[in-house]
């Protein structure tokens, strides 16, 4: 077996100095604890004495890459099963939610679990996406932005049905809302990047402000840290530093990979026979500009300026992996499948 790996980045020492003044053991449930940002929270809080990690897996088999990262323990987690959550959560006090769309009414439903357990669950950071705001700013879920008579994009509802599930189980809750992955961006790609040396979607000129999901991780980690009377019921925009274009996206990934890489339009059209129409419809906010603003949130978390998308393919996250090597690991989305066809059928609680 492989000794457990404890990072040694300046930023988990300073952390560890940081909340060195707090002595109470707490003990974090960090679902989808394999996932992008997931693995970066293990990584993040294996510094911190003051926690005992619960890192939750589907598969077991991946049970001692987690331990390496820093997990306490490992423990079985489906939210599909809810035989699987009574032990998960034995003896937790706080947990870091996220969950891919298509599992969404199990997630709602794991909510309402956590909610009967409101003496001993004391605070849930959730991972959701910038833009649903419903609790936190007014907006009509049936006016689109840019298109006339059309419903905004049903990804973006999902993830704010995600944030009131917890927010009406009453559990003090943290959210964290995301630009559009910097990971998510290319992973349908990658075969043809290698192969052909060029790329394709529709984001074309627009420029958005993909946030990196190690980024993500470290907000996460420093909420959980520092705990729920400084971060519950408030709700944060990460983005990345700069809005690039794929123009901008291709140059950098040229640089990344020493060779040239091209990025060719496509149609809408034709992105969504590739994707399905839940997923295109919510590309469609990304050309129209609207998540093309920067926020200051995270810096005011941090005190730093997010990392760039250059840094994210080149420098390795606290799990010790670089962008580019996470853009050749799993992917929820494939070419000619439509991931999302079961869930745009998920109804509200």
């Amino acid at each position: 077996m492989l000794s457990r790996v404890r990072p040694t980045f300046a930023w988990f020492a300073l952390a560890s100095t940081r909340f060195a003044s707090t002595h109470i053991t707490k003990t974090v449930l960090v679902t989808s604890a394999t996932g992008r940002i997931g693995k970066e929270v293990v990584a993040r809080l294996a510094s911190n004495k003051n926690f005992k990690i619960k890192a939750a897996v589907f598969t077991p088999a991946k049970a001692e890459y987690l331990k390496n990262l820093g997990a306490d323990e490992v423990v079985q987690f489906d939210l599909q099963d809810k035989n699987t959550w009574g032990a998960a959560l034995e003896n937790v006090d706080c947990v870091y939610s996220a969950s891919l769309d298509p599992l969404l009414e199990h997630h709602l439903e794991f909510s309402n679990h956590l909610g009967t357990l409101k003496d001993q669950i004391k605070h849930v950071v959730r991972i959701s996406c910038m833009g649903a705001d419903t609790n936190t700013a007014s907006y009509d879920p049936d006016l689109h932005v840019t298109r006339p008579d059309a419903a905004i994009p049903l990804m973006l509802q999902h993830y704010w049905w995600g944030e009131k599930s917890l927010i009406d189980a009453g559990v003090p809750v943290t959210v964290l809302r995301n630009n559009f992955f910097m990971n998510h961006l290319l992973k349908t790609d990658v075969d043809q990047i290698d192969a052909e040396g060029w790329f394709s979607n529709p984001l074309g000129d627009t420029r958005n402000s993909f946030v990196c999901t190690n980024d993500i991780g470290e907000a996460a980690a420093l909420c959980l840290q520092e705990g729920p009377d400084k971060h519950a019921d408030k709700f944060y925009d990460l983005t990345g530093p700069e809005p690039q274009n794929m123009h901008e996206i291709a140059k950098d990934l040229s640089t990344a990979l020493n060779k040239t890489v091209e990025y060719r339009p496509q149609s809408f059209e034709q992105f969504e026979a590739d994707f399905g129409p839940t997923r295109a419809e919510f590309f469609e906010y990304l050309t129209n500009g609207f998540y093309t603003r920067c926020s200051p949130d995270f810096y005011n978390l941090t005190g730093r300026k997010p990392t760039t998308y250059a840094k994210y393919l080149s420098q390795p996250g606290a799990a010790g992996e670089t962008g580019l090597e996470e853009l050749r690991q799993a992917n929820l989305w494939k070419k000619g499948e439509d991931a999302m066809k079961e869930a745009a059928s998920a109804v509200k609680q």
